[in-house]
């Protein structure tokens, strides 16, 4: 069997995985980058339309998920958006600020990829594609032994970036997870982030019709609230108020929308029934909401009579549902449209400095494969470079 000897192997060609070689090679390093597909980085490819929602300059730690909230603080400080940002930079892709600090390529994702690839190999760093792992294991000095179709890898260093879950169409597996178990680390329960919820029986049909329609709306669930758009699809809702909050919400969970926010409802409905006392109700809601979702709470849940029939006890209920609305959902869309995988290796037994396992010495874990789950806008990338970043800094002490 052909034997290729490296100081650091790192399995997953992703974001993290590539910033992490890119560190390493850059302190003189042998790095080895193993990945499984026929190209590295499809994520990044895919993310923001196609052109890359590279990062968000509001990142702070309140925008991740974990059982242990404290564990992204040190490298999200030592590595931040503006540090990517001066990387763009200096490789002259032209960027814009779309909204609430997200950042985004003006072209293309493709540039953000050949950035990290022309990092690496200036750094020297190689990369292989089409390379799945058949067997880790470790040989008798201690170094980490990898099977795939180079042949034996051997390295000093191991560095699992193989990322989670989510998206299986672009190169998901669980492979990360068996690894870690493997290696004896507990592994959280995961499931789909970032993702579209579903609706069934008696609420899907209630909705039925309404797909491609889109409004503002805030969502909350569980203590937790996004304002932002929402979209109804064929199968459920959607959009990035939905997105926000799926990963906070569980099934069974009480899920309430203000189809208004930021407005008055009850004052709205006094001005109409003063100022437009024979309009119907329906028709107004046009006005304010989508036409088609307006009709449908006024055959639902909003019975349409003209406005000078509603008594005042009336109005406060009906303004109360307009910023209280229920929404039953069933279930996700999966792993398959989801954009995180929640859950992952526990971060308990991993510094949160240098990325190394607490029990397994030259094994280091970043990037979504550990259990860190950001908000949607950019916060994820962000924690890719961050914690990439923090493990080949490590990996090169």
């Amino acid at each position: 069997m052909n034997v290729v000897d490296t100081d650091v192997a790192v399995v997953g060609g992703g974001a993290a995985g590539l910033m992490c070689a890119m560190t390493a090679a850059g302190r003189g390093l042998r790095v080895l980058v193993l990945e499984g597909a026929n190209r590295v980085g499809k994520k990044i490819l895919m993310s923001g339309g196609g052109r890359c929602n590279f990062t968000n300059t509001g990142t702070t730690p309140e925008q991740y998920l974990s059982a242990n909230p404290h564990f992204v603080k040190s490298a999200l400080a030592r590595y931040t958006p503006w540090h990517f940002l001066e990387l763009v930079e200096r490789h002259r892709i032209a960027w814009h600020e779309k909204e609430a600090g997200q950042l985004f390529c003006d072209e293309s994702s493709k540039l953000v990829v050949r950035m990290l690839l022309d990092e690496c190999a200036r750094a020297g760093a190689r990369i292989e594609t089409q390379a799945a792992i058949a067997r880790v294991g470790r040989d008798d000095a201690g170094r980490f032994e990898l099977d795939c179709r180079l042949g034996r890898v051997r390295a000093s260093r191991l560095v699992v970036a193989s990322g989670g879950l989510s998206i299986p169409s672009l190169g998901a597996s669980g492979f990360g997870y068996a690894l870690a178990a493997d290696f004896g680390h507990a592994v959280l329960p995961t499931r789909a982030g970032l993702v579209p919820l579903t609706l069934s029986g008696r609420h899907q049909e209630r909705l039925d019709g309404l797909a491609g329609v889109s409004l503002p709306v805030e969502v909350r669930c569980n203590g937790r609230a996004f304002a932002d758009a929402l979209l109804f699809t064929h199968r459920g809702v959607s959009g990035p108020a939905i997105l926000q909050i799926s990963s906070y919400w569980h099934p069974g969970d009480d899920l309430r929308l203000d189809l208004l926010p930021g407005r008055d409802a009850h004052a709205l409905l006094q001005a109409w029934q003063r100022e437009r006392p024979a309009a119907e109700l329906r028709t107004l809601l046009a006005e304010a909401l989508p036409r088609r979702f307006a009709q449908r709470l006024a055959e639902r849940w909003l019975p349409s009579r003209p406005m000078r029939q509603y008594p005042p006890p009336e109005l406060r209920r009906m303004a109360a549902l307009l910023h209280d609305w229920p929404l039953v959902a069933s279930g996700t869309e999966g792993y398959r449209t989801a954009e995180v995988t929640l859950g992952g290796v526990d971060t308990d037994q991993v510094s949160s400095s240098t990325f190394e396992s607490r029990s397994v010495p030259g094994l280091h874990f970043v990037g979504e494969v550990l259990d860190v789950a950001g908000w949607l806008g950019g916060y994820n990338f962000q924690w890719a470079w961050a914690s990439g970043h923090a493990a080949g800094e490590a990996v090169a002490s």
